[in-house]
C-alpha cells in the first residue's frame, strides 16, 4: 500500500509527571535544567501548553487520538509517543528501543488500544524492536528516523539513540533505503534525535546541512532530497539549536498544515517561513 508523507490523524499522550529527566540529560544537549521553577510549575506549564495544543490542531481539523498518562509509574518523557512506536498505512505497527530505563515505561498497550479504537487504526503486523534495549542498541522511533513515507527512505543521525544495526533491521523489515549521517551540535557531540536537524513535508525538506560534518555525507543527503523533488529549507546551527528543524506537516479537508512551534517560528528568516 502506497503511503502518504502526510497524516489527518495525531496521537497525543497527555502527560502527568512532564519535567526535567535526568537519564536522557547525558545525551541531548538540548534539554536544559530548569533554573528555580518547582517540578510542579513545570508540569502545570506543560499541560497548558499540551491542551492549547491539541485545541488548535482539533480547530485546524486535525483528528486528535488523545490518551492519558498513568501516574505511576513516573514517566517524565511521556508526551513524546513517537519516540517509541510509529503507524504505518499497511497497518504495520512498530516498537522501538529506548536507551533511558524510565522511557520504556512509556510502552503501553492502553496507548495502542486508543489509537485503534478512536483513530480506527487496524493493527495487522506487529515489528518490535524493543528486544535490543539489553544488548545496549537503540532506535528512538521517529526521533531517530525522519521518514520518506512514499519513496521508503530513511533519514538517520547516529547517536547513542540511534544504532546502525537495528536501523538495519527497520529497513530490511519495512524495505527502506538508509541514509545514515553524523551530525554534530554546537558542543561537538551528535545531535541525539534526526528530527532535530531535519524535517520532511510533501514537498520540502528543512535541513541543517551544516550540522553534518562530513562532505560526503552531506551531498548524499542534499542529493537525495532534490532527487524526491523536495524544495530544500537549509537551516543554521543556531536556528536549529532553536528546534526549526523539528516540526510536522499534517493533513486537513483544507490542506496541508505545518505545526512548529513558536520558539522555532520566530528563528525562521521570512524567506523560509514563505
Amino acid at each position: 500500500m502506497s503511503e502518504r508523507q502526510s497524516a489527518a490523524a495525531v496521537l497525543m499522550v497527555r502527560p502527568a509527571s512532564f519535567g526535567f529527566n535526568e537519564q536522557t540529560a547525558a545525551s541531548n544537549q538540548f534539554q536544559q535544567r530548569p533554573a528555580g521553577a518547582a517540578p510542579a510549575a513545570d508540569g502545570a506549564a506543560a499541560l497548558r501548553e499540551f491542551d492549547a495544543l491539541a485545541a488548535e490542531l482539533r480547530s485546524a481539523g486535525v483528528q486528535v487520538i488523545l490518551a492519558e498518562d498513568s501516574a505511576a509509574p513516573r514517566k517524565p518523557d511521556a508526551i513524546f509517543p513517537n519516540n517509541w512506536v510509529s503507524f504505518h498505512a499497511d497497518g504495520t505497527l512498530v516498537l522501538y528501543p529506548m536507551l533511558a530505563p524510565n522511557r520504556r515505561l512509556e510502552r503501553r498497550e492502553q496507548v495502542i488500544d486508543q489509537v485503534r479504537r478512536d483513530g480506527g487504526f487496524r493493527v495487522t503486523r506487529t515489528i518490535d524492536l524493543s528486544g535490543h534495549e539489553v544488548e545496549g542498541l537503540f532506535l528512538e522511533g521517529t526521533g531517530s528516523l525522519v521518514l520518506d513515507r512514499p519513496g521508503h527512505v530513511a533519514y538517520a543521525a547516529l547517536s547513542p539513540r540511534t544504532d546502525l544495526q537495528v536501523l538495519g533491521e527497520f529497513a530490511q523489515l519495512r524495505d527502506y533505503r538508509v541514509l545514515s549521517f553524523e551530525a554534530l551540535g554546537g558542543d561537538g557531540r551528535p545531535v541525539y534525535h534526526t528530527n532535530v536537524v531535519m524535517a520532511l513535508g510533501s514537498g520540502f525538506a528543512v535541513l541543517c546541512a551544516g550540522a553534518i560534518a562530513d562532505a560526503g555525507q552531506r551531498a548524499g543527503v542534499l542529493a537525495s532530497l532534490q532527487e524526491r523533488g523536495r524544495e530544500i529549507i537549509d537551516i543554521t546551527p543556531a536556528q536549529m539549536q532553536e528546534f526549526a528543524g523539528n516540526l510536522l506537516e499534517l493533513r486537513t479537508p483544507q490542506g496541508p498544515l505545518i505545526a512548529v512551534s513558536a520558539r522555532a517560528w520566530s528563528a525562521l528568516t521570512p524567506a523560509q517561513r514563505a
